[in-house]
């Protein structure tokens, strides 16, 4: 894979790995704040969409080598 791609993929990566950590704070303040359980559950399933593309560049970055 060209340098510049995997540049592009870790950059993504780390946009997405900040995104991710923004959910985490926003869910934990919801849940301090009393907020409806639905609206919660939504953003835990949007966060966890996002663990999966990170997961997903990331074996783009650092392919499976089979020993």
């Amino acid at each position: 894979m060209p340098d510049q791609d995997q540049a592009e993929l870790r950059l993504t990566a780390a946009r997405l790995r900040q995104e991710h950590e923004d959910y985490d704070a926003a869910i934990n303040a919801m849940i301090q704040v009393g907020c409806d359980a639905l609206r919660i559950q939504r953003m835990k399933k949007k966060k966890l969409i996002l663990k999966d593309k990170i997961i997903k560049i990331e074996d783009q970055i650092i392919p499976d080598i089979i020993a």
